[in-house]
């Protein structure tokens, strides 16, 4: 695409185009933790069994996802901080596996994208759903991050039994409205929760490949700011802390709310806005009104030598409603304009 154009003028300009493709990869990204939450339950079970006995539950088998009719008694009547653990252990084990495929596929013709952009896949004779592409524009493939939902028409065939040489019908590119801002010299803050990180996947390479990450010779900080449950449903995590171990301007902060029921995670836990605060510089944080104040003051458990400055700062947020309400309201309160602030979200 001619590169005298915006991204988004060039994202309006983009063909769509109806054509085949070839999977080349569907691995997990997530893994299978039963043996660790196994260990996590058993390590809980004296407290669990006599809450069972109290409660008249009888004995409960000690297969992890018998545990759910004590879990749901406990978020009743029993101790908080057991609740909470054993909700969490329990719904972890629920869950299939993988719920998290990162799925690569070779276009007949090409795709001319701009990152943000999105397609729409058919697989298998199931309805055809819509997909943030998160390779960059510079990939011979197309990579998209898909996340399981449960009853869905498509992803748990996505999830299950997609494989290299199976075929999909893509069309695309889609998507105007979420791409990023002309260069300058604002720095870039990236706001996701779970799968909602896939453009950021294809902005993050793309501004670091082009050198968009630097203005007129000066550095632009780059964040992301990743939440979700639990590590492995982090994606992309890899090659993110990758990049910001070779990269002074890329700062990665993953927040996670429940990996320390399973591990000695020490890094943020909060919500994503709330942790986004911390990384503040000292201006920003004393002309924050309450509630947000108080968030801001707490101590960062990421080590950063930088910090934002929301008067030379674009964001991006995406991932789902609730969150990015959040995010949108924090934003505000740090008066950044709302050109500045583009948001995707879904569900």
């Amino acid at each position: 695409m001619p590169p005298d154009r915006s991204p988004r003028e060039q994202a309006e300009a983009a063909e769509i185009v109806d054509q085949g493709a070839t999977i080349t990869a569907a691995e997990p990204m997530d893994h299978n933790r039963t043996g660790e939450v196994d260990a996590a339950v058993a390590a809980l079970r004296d407290r669990i069994a006599d809450h069972a006995a109290i409660a008249g539950l009888g004995t409960v088998s000690e297969e992890p996802r018998a545990w759910r009719a004590v879990a749901d008694d406990l978020a009743d009547r029993g101790p908080a901080d057991l609740a909470d653990r054993l909700d969490a252990l329990v719904g972890r084990v629920e869950q299939p596996y993988p719920s998290l495929v990162r799925l690569r596929f070779r276009l007949e013709e090409g795709l001319d994208f701009v990152p943000g952009q999105y397609v729409r896949i058919s697989y298998a004779g199931e309805e055809p759903r819509v997909y943030s592409i998160a390779s960059p524009p510079s990939d011979e493939e197309l990579e998209l991050c898909i996340r399981r939902v449960p009853g869905g028409e498509l992803t748990p065939d996505l999830c299950d039994r997609a494989s290299v040489g199976d075929e999909l019908f893509v069309r695309g590119p889609f998507g105007d409205e979420f791409t990023l801002q002309a260069p300058s010299d604002r720095d870039l803050v990236f706001v996701a929760t779970g799968t909602g990180v896939a453009p950021f996947k294809s902005m993050v390479d793309h501004l670091f490949e082009t050198g968009l990450d630097e203005f007129e010779g000066g550095p632009r900080q780059v964040w992301l700011f990743l939440g979700s449950g639990w590590a492995d449903h982090l994606p992309y995590r890899e090659a993110f802390r990758e990049l910001a171990e070779t990269r002074d301007n890329f700062h990665f902060v993953p927040t996670l709310s429940r990996e320390s029921f399973l591990t000695n995670w020490a890094g943020e836990t909060d919500y994503v806005q709330r942790t986004l605060l911390k990384y503040l510089d000292s201006d920003a944080v004393d002309a924050l009104p309450d509630p947000y104040a108080e968030s801001a003051a707490a101590e960062p458990a990421v080590d950063v030598d930088a910090r934002i400055d929301p008067g030379r700062t674009e964001a991006y947020v995406c991932g789902l409603g609730a969150m990015a309400d959040g995010v949108v309201e924090v934003l505000e309160a740090l008066d950044l304009p709302e050109g500045l602030v583009r948001v995707e979200s879904y569900g």
